[in-house]
């Protein structure tokens, strides 16, 4: 299968302008050959905290027609924002996978939340999975993934590709980003894809360089740290 990983700068707060650059990207990715689009952390909103908090109009569900467009893009889609939760007064930070069709496939809520998140959003309490093209898929975001017992689930359940919505920014992020993605394909011996925003992203600038790596840990394609872009990579060869 060939999978993509995007990298935008968001418009803060502006679901429509950020659906149209995400279109673009997955349409970019499917003229690759990709079967699959990977988005970064609260992609349709930005990472913006502050609006998310104080406006419950951002926040999506599964069924929004704010994301219909990317649902009719004709490439499965693998989306994270901010997500309504039933009985809360606060949203989670959701991931939701769409095949080519459109249809749900899963959804999944970040578990462990940074520290600015934990005021804002309600943390979930089961790990994300999904199978496609023959693969199963382990989903995680951002700060999810520097808990090893998280991301050696996902070996241990069968997956054989880890899928991480995250956000890094210059600075510290940038090593963070460097140690910890291509770690856990090495631990876990899993295919990896990070997607990461490039630019300003709420208090961060994120440093892009979204990626993917093989099992072990090689490099398989990387962005750069500057452009809105997509870069693919085939994966599944010699899986478990």
């Amino acid at each position: 299968m060939e999978i993509a990983t995007a990298q935008l700068t968001c418009v803060p707060a502006d679901i429509p302008a950020n659906v149209r650059q995400m279109v673009a990207l997955a349409g970019e990715a499917r003229r690759h050959g990709a079967e699959l689009v990977v988005f970064p952390e609260l992609a349709p909103t930005g990472y913006e905290l502050d609006a998310l908090s104080a406006d419950p109009g951002l926040w999506l569900n599964p069924d929004d027609p704010r994301l219909d467009a990317i649902r009719e893009c004709g490439t499965a889609t693998v989306i994270n924002c901010a997500v309504a939760v039933d009985g809360e007064n606060r949203p989670a930070i959701e991931t939701l996978v769409y095949g080519a069709d459109g249809e749900l496939l899963t959804a999944y809520r970040k578990q462990h939340l940074y520290e600015q998140e934990q005021n804002v959003f309600a943390a979930g309490r089961r790990d994300g999975r999904f199978k496609l093209g023959g693969l199963r898929f382990a989903l995680a975001t951002c700060y999810d993934n520097h808990f090893p017992e998280l991301t050696g689930r996902g070996a241990a359940d069968g997956c054989q590709v880890h899928l991480a919505s995250s956000l890094y920014g210059t600075g510290g992020g940038v090593e963070e980003r460097a140690k910890v993605y291509p770690g856990i394909a090495k631990e876990s011996n899993l295919y990896v894809v990070l997607s990461n925003h490039v630019g300003p992203a709420g208090a961060w600038t994120g440093c892009g360089r979204s990626a993917l790596w093989a099992p072990g840990g090689g490099l398989l394609a990387e962005a750069d740290a500057d452009t809105a872009m997509v870069v693919t990579a085939e994966i599944g060869q010699g899986t478990r």
